[in-house]
């Protein structure tokens, strides 16, 4: 048995990350935690962190979160859905994380985002809106 020179092995370990970071964001409503994405990419999950986090700049986790709060911040702005609604939209479990991290990412409580960006956003197509209100996490914010 040949074993697998280092730059095929990553080139494998690549497209595992590619396929588990695919998987968040077809399946970012369902529960998902970094021990169940590691076993569905062969790896451990200490592993996987350390590898995503090297090959995209965030934890699994954090990943997971931006995509939740990217479709709460769509189907905030709808407007036709309460916050609660859209945190177990969104597959998050308790209302109080959701705020949370939805402000650290957002600026503002999912209440005020609602509020402000319905009337912001109604005359603006969604493809438009949806790159103008893409949230930004705190390293990658421009200074001004």
């Amino acid at each position: 048995m040949t074993s697998r020179s280092p730059e095929a092995q990553r080139l494998s370990d690549l497209a595992r990350l590619r396929r588990v970071r695919d998987r968040i964001d077809r399946e970012y409503a369902q529960p998902l935690d970094v021990e169940a994405l590691a076993r569905g990419a062969n790896m451990s999950a200490g592993h996987l962190s350390r590898q995503f986090r090297q090959a995209y700049g965030e934890s699994p986790y954090s990943y997971l979160m931006t995509r939740r709060i990217e479709r709460a911040m769509a189907l905030l702005r709808r407007g036709d859905l309460s916050v609660t609604e859209v945190c177990f939209a969104v597959g998050c479990s308790s209302l109080g994380t959701f705020s949370t991290r939805f402000t650290e990412l957002v600026g503002v409580p999912p209440s005020t985002y609602r509020a402000e960006q319905a009337r912001a956003t109604a005359e603006m197509p969604p493809c438009i809106s949806k790159q103008v209100t893409r949230p930004i996490r705190n390293r990658e914010a421009r200074v001004t």
